[in-house]
């Protein structure tokens, strides 16, 4: 297992840009650090993770999760995080490699072999495990395809198939199967996730979005708990303050900001996103353009700073 992670290290070289993540292929990449990070906070799409260098760890609500070398991170559903990378040097950096998980690909794939969509439990909608070899040889394949690149339109759909075949069948496959699984709460727990993400700017009741994903309020509240680690209205202001980032960085008031994604109430606002930032809006939005190129460099990643330039931020 050492030497095919080993290879795996060595290939990733030619396609690392530090600090950053590279696209590999449509729904594929790799990122790398040379320095380790303090927290910093983000929203994790569906995806698979694999890490063949350093170590980082996750917040995510009361979970704490480590993963290093060797180690692989899923999650099934859209995740507000606290992540930090832990071991990193310039001479051994961060090194992780990502798909994200395609709900329509994985629907598919488990059409064909119906016993896939079973054995979904309503536990969280994350987890991290031991890499199998049966999960790394497909990325290996992968990374010695782009060498080749006539060779790509035909063989990566055969990889990626292979990917998210070891994912439902593997050790993760309580979380993947979750993507497409039959249990009625989670598919309910969805349905609650994708309205706050589409309404976050909108006011919540828990009442309201109870009744539009067919739950009680009871049972919404602790099966959005286990999925996602926090509960709705957490979940909606971790989404408002994430794009209110993004609209500070690119010069917006902070009073107007704080109305255009749904508070009433600017010093409200200011208290809440210190609270989950470290620092006040302005402050913060500050530091980071001095940071990055541009605003849209941050928008989509917090840049890469040694732990000491971000103290103001708590895990």
């Amino acid at each position: 297992m050492d030497e095919l992670i080993e290879k795996i290290r060595k290939m990733t070289q030619k396609h690392q840009r530090p600090g950053d993540s590279v696209p590999l292929l449509p729904g594929f990449s790799v990122f790398s650090s040379p320095a380790s990070t303090c927290p910093i906070q983000s929203l994790y799409q569906p995806m698979f993770c694999v890490v063949v260098q350093g170590a980082k760890e996750v917040m995510i609500g009361e979970h704490q999760l480590r993963y290093g070398r060797g180690a692989c991170f899923v999650g099934s559903v859209e995740l507000p995080v606290t992540a930090r990378i832990v071991e990193a040097s310039a001479e051994r950096p961060y090194i992780a490699l990502t798909m994200m998980l395609d709900l329509d690909k994985v629907a598919t794939l488990a059409a064909e072999f119906p016993t896939m969509a079973s054995g979904a439990g309503d536990g969280p909608g994350f987890g991290v495990k031991a890499v199998t070899e049966g999960l790394l040889e497909p990325w290996l394949r992968l990374l010695k395809l782009l060498e080749t690149p006539d060779d790509i339109p035909a063989l990566a759909p055969m990889i990626e198939r292979e990917l998210l075949y070891r994912l439902l069948t593997g050790p993760h496959r309580g979380i993947v199967r979750q993507l497409v699984g039959n249990d009625n709460r989670i598919a309910r727990v969805r349905r609650a996730i994708n309205w706050i993400r589409n309404h976050h700017t909108e006011r919540l009741t828990v009442q309201a979005l109870a009744e539009y994903a067919g739950m009680s309020q009871a049972s919404l509240h602790r099966h959005f708990k286990s999925a996602t680690g926090i509960t709705p209205l957490q979940y909606q202001k971790r989404l408002r303050l994430q794009e209110a980032r993004i609209k500070l960085l690119s010069g917006a008031d902070v009073s107007e900001t704080a109305y255009t994604v749904g508070y009433e109430s600017p010093s409200q606002f200011s208290r809440e996103y210190s609270r989950l930032f470290g620092q006040a809006p302005s402050a913060d939005a500050r530091r980071l353009r001095d940071q990055a190129t541009s605003p849209a460099q941050i928008s989509k990643r917090p840049a890469i700073t040694p732990c000491q330039a971000e103290a103001g931020v708590q895990l």
